[in-house]
This record gives structure tokens, C-alpha cells and sequence, in this order.
């Protein structure tokens, strides 16, 4: 996954080259029309190169914010104060305070509080609340236009969904976006009133998991989103950083287990924003989201803002390629049946089937929803899921599950028809090499019921 800034607007293309399965598109920057054009470069760039690729909306959420800086930076010293300006009009700040974007600051944070600017680079203490908030600089650094604000998530009283968030809904739904990623979730509840707001038939939610009471309240959140991205960077502002290496690995693994897809994002390749190479700790981070289980990995300010946005798609796709392909014994195999249902053992058992078969090159299905390939990815196969699907919002979706590779078909009419038409696909998208043995996951039922049915496939020889 990449975001799309000023940095690659232009270079849609060869981001998708470089291997872009979804493109992100950040509500929190931008205008409506240049995130439209966001979204619309994408779909050309998929187009001209003939696969899907995904478009996902970050809505922006209860973030807090500083204004412009003078000069679009300043430096913050230890020892000096530095004033939150909630009152005044929206100047350009400087290093001895700027406007920050929530109103209610002074309201829900209080003397001796902890607040933290641009991910934790500088530290603030609060020395005085009024109408504006002043603080003392406990640790320096450099802070950029629109830098972040951090302060404990469950001391805020602003609703999940912002006044911002409610208009940029429909601007959502109207670019197409395949998904809509929620910022700053606390509470299952939160994620309903989303899905409220994007109505019946509205895309698939990514619960961004960045807030301790996110952590606190995972496997409920599970049960009512449709991804979950585990976001570092406000999680490790909110969380000792001690503690995110852990965390990580244990909300993507409590994902997996419920076959929930799961995103690992932020600072994955942090040093390519001004380098060309990644540093060997960041090729080990990729590396280990993979071996974690983790679906995607996504980069932010890399390919948003960064000097060199196609090489770092390029460097994280060599990094999971390498880690895919060289990898066996390190990467989850066979977990749990996600769903106690007959779907589930359907699907361990096509799995089972797989791995008892060195000849076995995939797992095939017919999903109109795409829930059966993803029941089959969670159990993370050691060959691909091919996902045969009539509807492209679907094969588009599908591109945020690990393993699964998706193309669109026209609808069948029965489960004799659905077989063969799998068979000819897999044969005319050369996905198998000819003689390779094809599990086949199909349904005799009714559409939506599910499948019910496992049949061996070999492409015929001849055939590549």
C-alpha cells in the first residue's frame, strides 16, 4: 500500500509497475479536487496496466494539528515555552507557539500533561490552561507545518466521526474508494457509526488501531471491522515505544486468528524520504510484518512527500517478495480455522488438501463477496488463492489480502458452469504452469450460501 502525495501524483503509473496493490488516499491533506484526482490517476494507471489495483480514503478523524509555521519549519529549544494558541487567529506560529486545530484542548488536558508534537519528536509539558494552553518545551526538536498533536486518547471529548469527517463521506463514496479507513478509533462503536454513514452496499472499514483504548478494546473492534491497520506512529505516542514491537505482533496474530485482514503502517521505510536505500533495520521491520502474518505493509510519507517514492515501493515489494519466497518456516502456515462453520472446515480442509500435494499450484474459487477467499487466505495456504469474481469492487478489495490473486469473470450460471469456467481461467491467465494440480472451492447451493464443494483440477499440458 502507498499514499499518494505531491510526491507521486504524477507517477501514479510507476507506483502500480513497482507492484501498488491500494493506493491510499490521505483525507487529512489536500483538497476535495486534488484527492479526486488522486483517486481517478489510479484508476487509469490499473486500467493501462490490466490488473486491480484498490483505492482507500484515510478519513482524517479527531487528529489534532498545528497551523502553518514562519517559514514552513521551526526549531524548538529545551526550556522554553511553547503556547498552544486556541484563541487567537490562525498566524503563522513560530518557536514560541502556534494555532493548534482543536478547540476544546484547553478543556480536556491539564497542568503536568504530557503533550507530544510530530510523533513524538518534541515534548511538551502543560504549565497553564486558559483560554490558550502554555506549555514548557521538556525535549527539542525540529516541527514542520501541520504537525501532529498527541495527547491521551481517552481524554478526549471529541466525537470519533468530525465535523470534517461527516462532509467527506459522501466525497468518499463519490471518488469510489474500495475502502474507508477510520482514524483514531476507541470503541466498536465508533466503527458502526461509520458504517452508518456510508450507507447499505458502502466499502469495506479498515479500523486504524492508534490509540490505547483501540489496544484495549481489539478483539471487540474485530467483530465489527472489516481490516484493522495497526498505525505506529500516534500508537507510539500513545504507548511506551518499548511496547509497539509487542503489540504489533500481537494484534496482528489476534487478526489473523479471527481471519480479520491486518495493515502494518508507518516509518516502514522512514529513511527513503531523503535516501534512495533503506536502512538494514527498516529492511528487517518490512521483513518482519511478514513473518508476523501481517496481509499489507504500507508506506506513508515516503512515497507521499519523499525524494524517492517509486524506489521505495520498489524496495518494500523486493523485501515481501524475498520474505514470501525464501521464507518457509518463519511465515504463519495453517492458522486456526477463522469462522466454526461448515464454510471453515470447507476451506482447512481445501488448504490440508494443498499442503498434502506437492503438486498442487493453488486454491481456486468462484466468490461473489469475497468472503470465501478470504477464508482461505486466513488460513495462509502455502500456494496462491486464485479469486474468480463477476463483480470488480470485489476483486478490488481482495487486493488487501495476502495470497490472493483476483480477477473479474462474468457470472455463471451453475456449479457445472462455475467449475469449468475456473479451469479455463486459471488456463487463459496463465496462472498455473501446464500439469499442475488446481484445488477448486465451488458451491452447489443457492448464491451466498456459501461453498460446499472441493474438486482437483490439472491444467492441461500444452497449456502455460
Amino acid at each position: 500500500m502507498c499514499t499518494i502525495g505531491p510526491a507521486s501524483a504524477g507517477r501514479t503509473r510507476e507506483l502500480v509497475g513497482a507492484g501498488l496493490d491500494v493506493a491510499r488516499v490521505n483525507f487529512s491533506h489536500g483538497t476535495p479536487a486534488t484527492r479526486a484526482e488522486a483517486a481517478a490517476a489510479v484508476r487509469a494507471a490499473a486500467a493501462e496496466a490490466g490488473r486491480p489495483v484498490a483505492v482507500l480514503a484515510d478519513l482524517a478523524g479527531p487528529k489534532i494539528r498545528l497551523g502553518d509555521l514562519t517559514g514552513g519549519a521551526t526549531l524548538l529549544e529545551p526550556g522554553r515555552p511553547f503556547t498552544l494558541r486556541i484563541s487567537s487567529a490562525r498566524a503563522p506560529g513560530d518557536a514560541t507557539g502556534a494555532h493548534v486545530s482543536y478547540r476544546r484542548l484547553a478543556a480536556d488536558v491539564r497542568r503536568g500533561d504530557r503533550i507530544l508534537l510530530a510523533d513524538g519528536a518534541v515534548e511538551l509539558r502543560v504549565v497553564d490552561v486558559d483560554r490558550d494552553v502554555t506549555t514548557e518545551i521538556v525535549r527539542g526538536g525540529l516541527i514542520r507545518n501541520r504537525a501532529g498533536v498527541a495527547i491521551p486518547a481517552d481524554r478526549l471529548s471529541s466525537p470519533a466521526l468530525t465535523a470534517k469527517d461527516r462532509a467527506d463521506v459522501p466525497r468518499a463514496l463519490a471518488m469510489g474508494a474500495d475502502f474507508a479507513a477510520q482514524s483514531f478509533v476507541r470503541r466498536p462503536g465508533d466503527v458502526a457509526e461509520l458504517r452508518q454513514r456510508l450507507g447499505p452496499g458502502g466499502p469495506p472499514i479498515v479500523a486504524k488501531i492508534e490509540t490505547r483504548p483501540a489496544v484495549d478494546a481489539f478483539d471487540a473492534i474485530l467483530d465489527v471491522a472489516d481490516a484493522v491497520m495497526i498505525a505506529r506512529g500516534d500508537l507510539g505516542v500513545e504507548l511506551p515505544y518499548e511496547e509497539v514491537p509487542l503489540v504489533q505482533k500481537q494484534l496482528v496474530r489476534r487478526a489473523l486468528d479471527r481471519g480479520v485482514p491486518s495493515v502494518v503502517a508507518t516509518q516502514m521505510l522512514e529513511s527513503m524520504i531523503s535516501s534512495p536505500r533503506p536502512t538494514r533495520a527498516e529492511a528487517s521491520d518490512v521483513a518482519n510484518a511478514v513473518f508476523d502474518g501481517a496481509d499489507a505493509i504500507m508506506l506513508s510519507g515516503e512515497t507521499a512527500i519523499g525524494a524517492f517514492p517509486v524506489p521505495a515501493a520498489e524496495a518494500a515489494v523486493r523485501i515481501v517478495r524475498l520474505c514470501e519466497e525464501r521464507g518457509e518456516g518463519l511465515l504463519p502456515r495453517g492458522a486456526p480455522p477463522p469462522v466454526e462453520t461448515d464454510v471453515g472446515a470447507l476451506a482447512y480442509a481445501a488448504v490440508a488438501l494443498a499442503a498434502a500435494d506437492p503438486a498442487v499450484e493453488g486454491i481456486a474459487c468462484y466468490t461473489r463477496t469475497g468472503r470465501t477467499a478470504r477464508l482461505l487466505a486466513a488460513l495462509r495456504p502455502g500456494v496462491p488463492v486464485f479469486a474468480f469474481s463477476p463483480q470488480a469492487a470485489v476483486v478490488r478489495q481482495l487486493q488487501i489480502v495476502h495470497g490472493v490473486v483476483a480477477r473479474t469473470c462474468v457470472p455463471p450460471e451453475d456449479v457445472a458452469s462455475r467449475l469449468g469456467l475456473m479451469a479455463w481461467l486459471l488456463g487463459e491467465a496463465r496462472l498455473a504452469t501446464p500439469g499442475a494440480a488446481i484445488v477448486l472451492v465451488a458451491s452447489t447451493a443457492a448464491p451466498g450460501s456459501g461453498p460446499n464443494l472441493l474438486e482437483v483440477h490439472r491444467v492441461p499440458e500444452g497449456r502455460a
